[in-house]
């Protein structure tokens, strides 16, 4: 999968193996254990104020690529 700001948080979770720990770290909240989010990874990081979404998308993007890279 190529991850890109439009792409839905519920397809990035179930397409790429720790994402959602992937976007903790990067100061996002859990996705899969608190509160829900139905848009897209851009939507989301916008609504945390993360302001660097192409930074966001370059490390989903290697993850999806590299999955055990980061255990």
């Amino acid at each position: 999968m190529r991850v890109t700001a439009e792409t839905p948080v519920e397809a990035l979770l179930d397409a790429v193996p720790g994402a959602n720990e992937y976007l903790i770290e990067q100061g996002l909240p859990c996705i899969v254990c608190g509160e829900p989010f139905w848009g897209t990874l851009g939507d989301l990081a916008r609504r945390h104020r993360i302001e660097d979404v192409e930074a966001l998308v370059r490390g989903l993007n290697e993850l999806a690529r590299n999955p055990g890279a980061g255990e």
